[in-house]
């Protein structure tokens, strides 16, 4: 019995060393988009608060990986259909549960419904806007959000058109992230034309990886994560950027 006990051993040692060979020759083909602080290019280094968690915790977890910036429609779509592929950073949402394995959160965002100054828009609640046509981003999880609702929607492949489709009264509302919103209308100079009609949904923001990724890998990079969270890491990172795009003090 007591060599059976110990065979039982061996064996298992073997085969964990095995799958460990396995999980360290993964290269990890990560996807993601411009969408700053979050994720964005400096020269030609992808940076961010999100980017430099993913990062990090992709070196500690000593995972080989690739990191691109693309459409976010087809770094979205990449991951869904190729294996041993992440796109971040995203939204986990009920529709998406089951099309990938998650990882995260590697951070948090606002939603909010932007509208023209001009027409003074009161909205209390998401469902007083069913009557308004409202302008998403292709792909993105608010424009699934909506139209999973029954809203109307006019999505576009640009985001950087929907405030210009709002100005020119071509939509009614504008779904962005707070963030994302206020950059970009802050750097075309909108700020007392388009204006925040209301906050309506707060999410964590994940990286998703292809269902064929190994559930193993998968649960040492949240570990991972987990352990950048104890120490005082992953804070340091979303300090960092707190202010972006102000220099840093």
């Amino acid at each position: 019995m007591h060599k059976k006990s110990r065979w039982i051993q061996t064996a298992l040692a073997l085969l964990a060393g095995l799958f460990s060979t396995v999980l360290q020759a993964t290269t990890l083909r990560l996807t993601t988009e411009v969408s700053p602080p979050f994720n964005m290019l400096e020269g030609d280094k992808i940076v961010g608060r999100s980017t430099d968690q993913v990062r990090e915790m992709m070196d500690r977890a000593k995972v080989n990986f690739t990191m691109e910036v693309l459409p976010w429609a087809r770094a979205y779509n990449m991951a869904l259909k190729e294996p041993d592929t992440c796109v971040f950073t995203t939204t986990r949402t009920p529709e998406r549960e089951a099309l990938f394995k998650w990882v995260g959160p590697v951070g948090a965002a606002e939603w909010v419904l932007y509208g023209s100054a001009e027409r003074k828009l009161k909205l209390q609640n998401i469902e007083e806007a069913r009557s308004l046509l409202i302008g998403t981003y292709l792909g993105d999880a608010r424009d699934e959000y909506f139209r999973s609702r029954g809203f109307r929607v006019e999505s576009v492949s640009d985001d950087l058109a929907n405030p210009r489709k709002l100005l020119l009264n071509r939509i009614d509302l504008w779904a962005a992230s707070v963030v994302r919103g206020a950059l970009l209308i802050s750097q075309n100079g909108w700020t007392d034309q388009i204006v925040p009609v209301l906050s309506f949904h707060k999410v964590d923001l994940y990286v998703a990886c292809n269902p064929a990724v190994p559930t193993a890998l998968i649960d040492k990079l949240n570990a991972t994560l987990e352990g950048m969270v104890r120490d005082g890491t992953s804070k340091a990172m979303e300090k960092k950027y707190a202010r972006w795009p102000l220099p840093p003090n």
